[in-house]
This record gives structure tokens, C-alpha cells and sequence, in this order.
């Protein structure tokens, strides 16, 4: 699936709630697709994609269903990656699937990440507090 991002380009998508799902396309392709009980492990993982993925230019983007959880990770993942990176709150409704069912092991919440991807939304660039100070 062509999201027609740049090629060069590393999306991370993440759909917050009780189980955060996470979606990463790097190079146009997904590479990963996982599921999160917690904030903190999430944001450690997605710090070492960010660390280790070397890309032109690298997008967050979290939906907006859970403002409290969206807030968390953003303000986390500013103040423990020390690097520079764009963020982007999405409006994320009509992306979850209400199949019954559905949701065994996360899989609506890691598909929802998905297509949170796909969306655009307000984006701003972080600079990381090591360099802002």
C-alpha cells in the first residue's frame, strides 16, 4: 500500500486507548504492526525506531480518542528522544471497525493505527528540550 509518503520517509501511526496500537511504515512499506499495555513501553519502542531508522524526515502521528494517553505519549517521546521529529494529532474517528469480534489480541486497535497513518492533522515540529533548553 503506496500511503504517498516520500520513500525516505518514517511514519509511525498510534492509535491510543486501554491498548495502544502501532503501526510503522518506513520506505512506503509497514514494518511493523504491534500492540501496547502500557505508555512507557511504547514510548521506549518507538524511541529506538526513531534512534535507529535513518530517515529524511520522521512523522508521529496519534489520534485524538484519548487526549489524556495522546498528551502522555507526545510529551514522553519529547522529553526522552534527543532528536528533532514532526508530530501530528489525528482525527481518528471512523478508523476503528465495528465488527463483532473483531478485537481479539488488538486487532482493531492495531489496524485503527493504520490508518491513523493516512489521516493528516494539526502537525507541529518538536525540538527535543536538549536543544530548546
Amino acid at each position: 500500500m503506496d500511503l504517498g509518503f516520500e520513500k525516505d520517509n518514517l511514519v509511525i501511526g498510534i492509535d491510543p486507548g486501554s491498548r495502544i496500537g502501532l503501526s510503522i511504515f518506513f520506505f512506503g512499506k509497514e514494518i511493523e504492526n504491534s500492540l501496547y499495555n502500557s505508555v512507557e513501553d511504547l514510548v521506549s519502542h518507538v524511541i529506538n525506531v526513531l534512534a535507529e531508522l535513518s530517515a529524511k524526515r520522521k512523522l508521529v502521528k496519534i489520534g485524538n480518542g484519548n487526549m489524556e494517553i495522546a498528551r502522555k505519549i507526545s510529551t514522553m517521546l519529547n522529553l526522552k528522544f534527543c532528536s528533532s521529529f514532526e508530530l501530528e494529532f489525528v482525527d481518528e474517528r471512523k478508523t476503528s471497525l465495528k465488527i463483532k469480534n473483531f478485537n481479539q489480541r488488538g486487532k482493531r486497535d492495531m489496524l485503527s493505527a493504520k490508518y491513523i497513518i493516512q489521516r493528516e492533522g494539526f502537525r507541529h515540529f518538536v525540538l527535543p528540550l536538549s536543544i530548546t533548553g
